[in-house]
């Protein structure tokens, strides 16, 4: 899984720069921490976000989120620590797309 850069958003702006999505990616977790999702297929697409945490012993749910198709475009966030790290590296969420075909990203926090 490649881990995307994460973007600085700055008062002065920021524009940023996509990656096409591939089928698993790693993003840096954080409480300021963001994923920009576009869609530009035709069919909707899915963005999950692997939980990591558990409650009383319980695990709570990975974040599914849908985007649209055509003009999709969703904010994913925050990716917290608490909920998102790996246990692995305790920094990184790991992240999978139903589809990958004209979907881009970017890793981005405030």
């Amino acid at each position: 899984m490649a881990l995307l850069a994460q973007q600085a958003i700055a008062r002065s702006g920021l524009t940023p720069t996509y990656s096409a999505a591939a089928a698993s990616t790693t993003v840096l977790c954080g409480d300021r921490s963001f994923l920009h999702v576009k869609n530009t297929n035709g069919s909707s697409m899915t963005v999950t976000i692997t939980a990591t945490a558990t409650v009383d012993g319980q695990p709570c749910s990975d974040l599914i989120v849908t985007v649209p198709a055509t003009t999709g475009d969703k904010m994913i966030g925050p990716i917290t620590n608490k909920l998102f790290a790996s246990a692995a590296d305790g920094v990184s969420a790991s992240i999978t797309y139903s589809s990958t075909t004209s979907v881009t990203v970017a890793s981005l926090t405030i």
